[in-house]
């Protein structure tokens, strides 16, 4: 299993912009379909977006699709987050499918987790 650690939190102005990372420390990564989501004081975790493991096939969700960008590489995935909104502060995760092609939507199709890295917006 591939374990996984973020980076790139911290603390951003409102309007500002932030590139998350995500990075395997060990296990097999590039098959697997990847995903973003997020986690804010008070709610659920929610699905930001993913991408196969390929990198050619990116799903968003309807709710963030016009101001993030999901990509990858050979190392890491990436989470750019534009025009960022107080109500955008969360922890951010990034999990792996190993029994996926394609990102799914649902948190409980994904067996490996990132431990977060968290964003604050400042108002």
């Amino acid at each position: 299993q591939a374990q996984l650690v973020e980076s790139g939190g911290g603390l951003v102005e409102t309007g500002g912009s932030l590139r998350l990372a995500c990075a395997p420390a060990g296990g097999p990564f590039s098959n697997y379909a990847m995903a973003w989501f997020r986690q804010g004081p008070g709610k659920e975790r929610e699905f930001l977006g993913g991408i196969n493991g390929r990198g050619d096939k990116i799903r968003y969700s309807d709710r963030y699709e016009d101001r993030i960008t999901i990509s990858r590489d050979n190392a890491r995935m990436y989470l750019e987050i534009s025009n960022l909104k107080p109500e955008d502060t969360a922890v951010y995760y990034c999990a792996a499918d190993g029994h996926s092609s394609y990102p799914q939507v649902l948190s409980r199709d994904y067996d490996n987790w990132g431990q977060g890295t968290r964003v604050t917006v400042s108002s």
